[in-house]
């Protein structure tokens, strides 16, 4: 794809005298492996804070300046400085940090797609951070040089996408059978039964858990949980349901239920995320 038809899908959500941040969509080759590829980089003095909530976004971070603090469901601490690395998926929020002096290009994988571009079981990345290094290797170090070498935004953006169509190139496929499961999960809101997928599949549900655990670093009861959350707290922000019926409509017990899932995955409840 000629880069000027590329350049035509980055969106600019920079903030003036804040940040600078550029995103853009993978191209067709990578889609479902890449959700988006992101630039960001801090263009004043101050102390930035975000929380992410639970979500089955794998990000690759590359930076080329200051490190982020992050905190698993928590806040970080003097010791929780990370630069350059990958992080699997948590079920719960994450705390991040900034001091004005970062800047990063960072490639989000789908769960499945992880699996391949890593190619190692996602449950060494389960629950952490995992320095670029030990996740690619000198490839990786190599990827930060050309990276904080380029020109612009757009010239990262297509050595991210080139970097990682090679490595996929040299990739096994992901199990037809995890790939099913999964699918079933996500397009079900996390509403269909585990048993019910074991039980299309002739799998025991450990059978069936440990091969989720290596293919997206959870099990499947955890993927349900997120996947029904994230539709939820989507519910909410489209109209104003009330929660009882967006709780019924996601497959929760009842909304004290929901509420007990929203604290543990975002570290709020439901009508702060609101």
């Amino acid at each position: 794809m000629p880069i000027e038809m590329q350049r035509r899908k980055e969106q600019d959500l920079s903030i003036a005298g804040r940040f600078e941040m550029r995103r853009r969509a993978p191209p067709p080759a990578l889609e479902g492996i890449v959700s988006d590829i992101c630039g960001y980089r801090e263009t004043a003095p101050g102390h930035f804070r975000n929380i992410e909530y639970a979500s089955l976004t794998v990000p690759l971070v590359v930076s080329f300046a200051e490190p982020f603090a992050i905190g698993l469901g928590r806040n970080p601490g003097d010791n929780d400085r990370f630069a350059s690395f990958a992080a699997g998926l948590f079920a719960g929020p994450v705390m991040i940090e900034s001091f004005g002096a970062c800047c990063c290009v960072q490639i989000n994988f789908t769960p499945l797609g992880a699996r391949r571009f890593f190619g190692l079981p996602m449950s060494e990345l389960t629950d952490s951070m995992v320095a670029l290094d030990d996740v690619l290797g000198p490839e990786g170090m190599a990827l930060r040089e050309r990276l904080g070498n380029a020109s612009d935004w757009a010239a990262r953006f297509d050595l991210a996408e080139a970097f990682v169509a090679t490595r996929l190139g040299h990739a096994a496929d992901t199990s037809p059978e995890i790939a099913w499961a999964y699918e079933r999960i996500v397009t079900s809101g996390g509403r269909t039964r585990i048993s019910t997928i074991a039980e299309k599949l002739g799998w025991s549900r450990k059978h069936l858990a440990g091969k989720f655990s290596d293919a997206t670093g959870i099990r499947p009861k955890t993927l349900s949980r997120i996947v029904r959350f994230n539709r939820a707290l989507g519910l909410s922000r489209q109209d104003q349901s009330d929660w009882a019926d967006i709780a019924a409509d996601c497959g929760y017990a009842d909304q004290a239920h929901l509420v007990r899932e929203f604290r543990q995955l975002a570290g709020d409840p439901p009508t702060a995320l609101r």
